[in-house]
C-alpha cells in the first residue's frame, strides 16, 4: 500500500492539512469571528452571509456546509462563534462535527457580553487549540484515502484541448491508486449528460444524473432563462468557446475515463474509492465550498483566462494550458501545460505532472493560492430570504 505522510483523525480519516478553522454560524458573528482569527495568526475563518432569514432546505443546506466544513479531514480543530439568536442551532452545529472526534469549542457573543469580550474570549480559545494543534506529528497514511475534486474556471479553447483532458489523465491515476475523484457543476455538463450517463455504474445512477440536470433547467427556466444553446460567460467567448455545449465537451474530459460509481448533492459526504459526480454550481468559490464540505482533500482546478481564487479549508491547484495565462499569472499558476499545444509534451506526460503535483502538494508542497493566502469561501442558496 502506497503511503504519504499526513495526519490520522480519530474516525479513520486522513488529512494532508491540519488547520484551525472559526466558523461563525451567521453574518452577525462574522466580525468577532474575523477578528479572533486576526488577532491568532495560523487560524482560518470562514465569514458568509447566511445562517438567519432562511427557511426549508435553504437553512439545511447552510447548516450542511458548516458542519463539513468543520468536519473536512483538514481541519484538526473547530472554534464556533455563535450571535445567540440565529437560525442555525449552535449546539447542534457542533455536534455535528463532533462526531469526527476532533476537538470543538464554541460560545454565543450574546451570552459572553458583546463583541469586545467575545474577541478577547475567543482569542485566549482559539490560541490554546492552535497550540494543541502544533503539537501533532505527521505520520504515514494510506494514499487511497485521499479525495480529489477536479473543477474549472476561466475556461478557453485551450482548456478543453489540453488542461482539462491532461486532469483527466491525472485523475485515472488517482482512481487507479484506489482514491476517489468528485467531479461537479452541473451548469457545465448541459448538453454533454448522455455522455457521463453512459458511464454510470447502474441505470438508478444514470437516472440521478439526469434528474439532477432536469432540476436545474427547470429552476433556470422559472426565471425566463434558458441554458442550451446559448452562450457561456463572456470571458468565456473571449476565450473562444461559442457554446455551453462546448464548454461542457471540454469540462468533462477533466474527471478522466473511469465510471461513475454515485452522483450526490451539494456538500454530501464523499465516498471513498472511485468516480463521484457532485450536483453543484459553476461558481468557483461555491462548488469549490460545496465539494470541501463534502470531504476533498485537494482541487485541481484548470483554467485558460486564469483566476487566482482558493479555499478556506483545501489546497487549490492550478493548472493551465494557456501559455500567456502561465506567463501573465505566474503567481497564481502551479503547473503550465501548456507545450501540449506545441507538440511537444504529451497527454500521458502532462497528465503524469500533475500526477505528481498532487502527490506533492498531499505531502505538504503548498500550492500558491495557499502562498498567497487565498481563503475563499461561499454557500450556494437555494431559497429567498425572509
Amino acid at each position: 500500500m502506497t503511503m504519504i505522510m499526513g495526519y490520522e483523525r480519530a474516525n479513520g480519516d486522513i488529512g494532508i492539512r491540519n488547520h484551525l478553522i472559526i466558523i461563525p454560524t451567521v453574518i452577525c458573528a462574522n466580525h468577532v469571528s474575523n477578528r479572533i482569527a486576526q488577532m491568532t495568526p495560523g487560524a482560518i475563518v470562514v465569514p458568509h452571509q447566511h445562517g438567519c432569514s432562511q427557511i426549508g432546505d435553504d437553512i439545511v443546506r447552510t447548516f450542511d456546509v458548516l458542519a463539513g466544513t468543520g468536519k473536512n479531514p483538514n481541519v484538526g480543530g473547530v472554534l464556533i462563534v455563535s450571535l445567540g439568536c440565529e437560525g442555525i442551532d449552535l449546539e447542534a452545529l457542533a455536534a455535528a462535527i463532533k462526531v469526527t472526534g476532533k476537538s470543538v469549542e464554541y460560545f454565543d457573543i450574546q451570552t459572553v457580553g458583546g463583541s469586545i469580550k467575545s474577541i478577547q474570549h475567543g482569542t485566549e480559545i482559539a490560541k490554546r487549540m492552535l497550540a494543541d494543534l502544533e503539537h501533532q506529528a505527521k505520520v504515514p497514511v494510506p494514499l487511497n484515502k485521499l479525495k480529489v475534486a477536479v473543477k474549472c474556471g476561466g475556461s478557453d479553447a485551450t482548456s478543453g484541448l489540453a488542461s482539462n483532458p491532461a486532469l483527466g489523465v491525472a485523475a485515472d491515476k488517482m482512481i487507479h491508486a484506489g482514491g476517489s475523484i468528485v467531479i461537479g457543476e452541473t451548469t457545465e455538463i448541459i448538453g454533454a449528460e448522455h455522455i457521463l450517463a453512459e458511464r454510470c455504474i447502474t441505470p438508478e445512477t444514470s437516472d440521478k444524473l439526469y434528474h439532477i440536470v432536469d432540476r436545474f433547467e427547470k429552476e433556470i427556466e422559472r426565471i425566463g432563462a434558458d441554458m442550451r444553446g446559448g452562450n457561456p460567460s463572456p470571458g468565456n467567448i473571449a476565450g473562444g468557446l461559442s457554446t455551453i455545449e462546448e464548454k461542457s465537451l471540454g469540462c468533462i474530459s477533466k474527471c478522466g475515463t473511469e465510471t461513475i460509481n454515485g452522483v450526490i448533492e451539494y456538500a454530501e459526504d464523499i465516498p471513498e474509492h472511485g468516480l463521484y459526480f457532485m450536483d453543484s454550481p459553476g461558481n468557483d468559490i461555491e462548488c469549490v465550498s460545496g465539494m470541501a464540505a463534502g470531504g476533498v482533500h485537494i482541487v485541481c482546478f484548470t483554467t485558460g483566462r486564469g483566476t487566482p481564487t482558493g479555499s478556506a479549508v483545501v489546497p487549490v491547484i492550478k493548472i493551465t494550458g494557456n501559455k500567456l495565462t502561465f506567463t501573465r499569472m505566474e503567481d497564481n499558476m502551479d503547473v503550465d501545460v501548456s507545450d501540449m499545444l506545441a507538440g511537444t509534451l504529451s497527454l500521458e506526460q502532462a497528465g503524469e505532472s500533475i500526477w505528481q503535483e498532487i502527490l506533492e502538494v498531499a505531502e505538504g508542497k503548498l500550492t500558491k493560492a495557499e502562498i498567497l493566502g487565498h481563503q475563499e469561501f461561499s454557500i450556494n442558496r437555494i431559497g429567498p430570504s425572509l
